[in-house]
């Protein structure tokens, strides 16, 4: 397994994720969590959202059928979200949201927390009373945000005293926007349109994961694009070029987004035994720049 510095700190972590958001669907969740470990993948992304907290009862409850200790892994989880009826990042919820999600996962402190969606409404003074609270009590290690641009994480670090270490964004052959702008700089077409303020850049440049959810997904929950009819030229060049890498179109597609030189994380969201598998051997693939390039292009993206 390919491992990674997150962020700017010396936390070594996988660079696959196994994203918990199905788990309550698994009908055999601590196997789930023993092959994602036994395959190298020693980080776990929760939301207090998923399946209505569910899913981090699940986890925890799975976890104690193991023979895996809670200093092994790295456990994240995010807050922020109250499902169809606002956002909030209010001192109060970020605080009581965290402490409900450690009652659930039965555990005394995550290993990061991140800001999930934006919150219009939010006041930078109140999350950095929630974190400095949050990393006093020993209850969060680390923090970082969900799906926000440049200008939303500067505000936030005009307060915030500790690193925003990881951004959570979707990326993936089917959701290159972050790419395509930079490609297209300079250009009237549509994929020169800046969506998200250079965040790839910006990511860079300050050293922030960006951790790459729903990475197999086409469209806005449309689906998945391995496999699909809909896409038979990418479909064409994942078969023939894991046939090339001894791997297969899953495996390419986690490939694909680990290339980067930005240094991502990809959150594999199965719940499948022999996809976790894959998706981890593949962390260890080494693509040509070529091959990078002919992706790309068969999922349908021009080259200026």
């Amino acid at each position: 397994m390919k491992k990674i510095r997150l962020g700017t700190s010396d936390q070594l972590v996988s660079s696959v994720i196994l994203g918990c958001m199905r788990l309550n669907g698994s009908e055999q969740p601590e196997k789930v969590i023993e092959t994602a470990f036994e395959n190298g993948i020693n980080f776990f992304d929760h939301a207090d959202i998923y399946g209505g907290g569910d899913c981090e009862t699940i986890f925890a409850q799975a976890l104690a059928k193991t023979s895996l200790k809670r200093d092994e892994l790295f456990i994240q989880t995010k807050c922020g979200i109250v499902p169809g009826k606002m956002f909030d990042f209010s001192k109060k919820h970020i605080i009581q949201s965290v402490e409900d999600s450690l009652r659930r996962l039965d555990m005394e402190y995550v290993d990061a927390l991140l800001l999930h969606r934006p919150d219009t409404l939010v006041e930078p003074e109140e999350v950095a009373e929630a974190f400095d609270e949050l990393e006093q009590s020993g209850k969060v290690r680390f923090f970082g945000v969900s799906n926000q641009k440049p200008m939303q994480i500067e505000l936030l670090k005009k307060y915030v005293k500790q690193p925003l270490l990881a951004n959570q964004l979707q990326f993936g052959l089917k959701h290159s926007e972050m790419i395509d702008q930079g490609i297209h700089v300079n250009m009237t077409d549509q994929a020169s349109i800046d969506h998200d303020g250079s965040i790839l850049d910006y990511s860079r440049l300050h050293e922030m994961t960006i951790q790459a959810w729903s990475p197999y997904q086409y469209g806005f929950f449309e689906g998945v694009f391995i496999g699909n009819e809909k896409f038979p030229e990418l479909n064409q060049s994942l078969n023939e070029l894991a046939e090339k890498y001894q791997t297969t179109p899953t495996g390419l597609a986690s490939a694909w987004i680990l290339r980067h030189p930005a240094n991502m994380q990809v959150i594999a969201g199965t719940m499948n035994l022999t996809r976790i598998e894959e998706i981890a051997k593949a962390s260890m693939i080494d693509m040509t720049r070529e091959d990078w390039y002919a992706l790309y292009r068969a999922a349908g993206n021009i080259l200026p």
